[in-house]
């Protein structure tokens, strides 16, 4: 089975996708952030580095997806494919950060992609509002986050309430604003006693 928490920058996947791992004994993917060599260049200078950071992503999320896909063990993954190329990918090309021709050719790449890609069987939404994100991206302290642009951010959750509107699989969103999973064990009970009606309940998810 495969689990994917999806959530803008800040919202707490990774957070979660460890406490989610240890309560259930699933085998955590984390997004590549520690040793991405395009990271800390592209908060720098976004406008030079957005398309090498997007095709590296979208280069280390494709190989996640091949490995869940060929896995007995049920995986929780922190970010999907699909917000690569959803969300962050067209947020740069309309605030002007990446070309015209750097944005075709990354998604022809995709589209190619998600001809061998299904859709997880559970997407859990991290919904929270951009001062909530600050708050939190303040709190972990990357030096290469502290630059980030507000309307960055903006343009980013607006996408990503757009793509859950229209998302066509099993979906669960969390109200990052009004829960505190992390530090409140009753609101990390509420998020388990969903994944657990939704997963092994009485009527849980069908096969597609």
């Amino acid at each position: 089975m495969h689990i994917a928490i999806a959530g803008n920058i800040g919202a707490g996947k990774t957070t979660l996708t460890k406490m989610l791992s240890k309560r259930y004994g699933w085998k955590a993917h984390f997004e590549p952030v520690d040793n991405n060599p395009y990271l800390e260049d592209y908060y720098g200078d976004m406008d030079r580095w957005a398309f090498n950071l997007q095709i590296y992503f979208l280069n280390k999320r494709f190989r996640d997806v091949v490995e869940i896909s060929k896995s007995n063990d049920t995986i929780i993954q922190d970010r999907t494919i699909f917000e690569d190329a959803r969300i962050f990918a067209p947020n740069l090309h309309e605030m002007g950060l990446m070309s015209d021709r750097d944005f075709n050719n990354y998604t022809d790449l995709f589209d190619l992609m998600m001809s061998l890609v299904k859709l997880p069987d559970l997407l859990i939404y991290i919904r929270c509002s951009i001062p909530r994100l600050i708050d939190h991206i303040q709190q972990r302290g990357r030096d290469y986050e502290q630059t980030m642009r507000i309307d960055y951010l903006k343009g980013l959750n607006q996408r990503y309430e757009d793509w859950i509107k229209t998302y066509k699989g099993h979906l669960m969103i969390v109200d990052g604003d009004a829960t505190d999973f992390q530090n409140n064990p009753q609101d990390f009970k509420r998020i388990t006693d969903m994944i657990d009606d939704r997963l092994f309940g009485l009527f849980p998810m069908e096969e597609e």
